[in-house]
């Protein structure tokens, strides 16, 4: 064996465990990340991706003082997994405001079971469509790089072993919540409105034409009319998307005015 100087073995030690509380931290995150996390990528990849972006916030982050003892390693471990949990459920949430969004526009314009299966998660065309395009968008827009900086200002948000308050994490979870069904009714909100003018339009032509089959005339119309909407609002919705994801990352606590 080689014997090592007493103080280099303990700055290897130190950095050791600095390097595993930040792993901790950042694979928690990565396994519901937007993108790098999905079902699809293999788990294999998923602990490359959280090593990588490991070895990419260490140095920019201080670690925890010493060597911890058993029961306060139990106790950084849950904090960083919280932490990395918590950080990670939020973003996901804007991929499932695209799949609401997507689920909204499908029913409003009968097309909810076009495709259905397609994706990983049962969810319309249209929503798959769009959270492919949208998770495809971010990635070239460098989701990459605003993870890196989510995640070394998440150190000054919540330190190493910082446990965040129980009412605090509730109240900040229940308002992303709230704000991503806001979001995924705002993108789908031209459908909303396609629809009830195409579903007043249809009763008005039935009342004065009582003979008239309005369902079978209108059908061909509404599913037009949906699939244009995509096509031309697709760029608007995902940048607006896009822009709200980065948002989020820039500031997910909403300290900016």
């Amino acid at each position: 064996m080689i014997d090592l100087p007493p103080d280099l073995q303990t700055y290897l030690t130190d950095e050791f465990w600095r390097l595993f509380a930040i792993f901790l931290r950042v694979s928690a995150l990565v396994s519901v990340l937007p993108a790098f996390g999905e079902r699809s990528i293999p788990t294999r990849v998923k602990f490359a991706i959280a090593s990588a972006f490991t070895l990419i916030v260490t140095p920019a982050v201080a670690g925890p003082p010493g060597i911890p003892d058993p029961l306060a390693f139990v106790s950084l471990a849950g904090t960083e997994i919280l932490i990395g949990l918590a950080m990670g459920v939020a973003m996901r949430l804007f991929v499932l405001a695209l799949q609401a969004a997507g689920s909204i526009a499908a029913q409003a314009t009968s097309l909810s079971q076009l495709l259905g299966g397609a994706a990983v998660e049962p969810v319309p065309a249209m929503g798959y469509l769009l959270v492919l395009s949208g998770l495809t968008l971010a990635v070239l827009l460098g989701l990459h790089v605003r993870v890196a900086e989510f995640l070394i200002h998440s150190y000054d948000l919540f330190p190493i072993g910082t446990l965040p308050a129980a009412p605090d994490l509730s109240e900040w979870g229940v308002r992303q919540v709230s704000r991503m069904f806001a979001l995924a009714f705002a993108l789908a909100a031209p459908f909303v409105i396609a629809s009830l003018v195409y579903n007043l339009a249809l009763g008005v032509i039935n009342r004065a034409m009582p003979q008239l089959m309005v369902a079978f005339v209108g059908a061909p119309a509404i599913t037009f009319g949906g699939l244009f909407l995509l096509f031309a609002g697709s760029p608007l919705i995902l940048s607006v998307w896009t822009d709200a994801l980065f948002e989020f990352v820039q500031d997910p606590v909403g300290m900016r005015p």
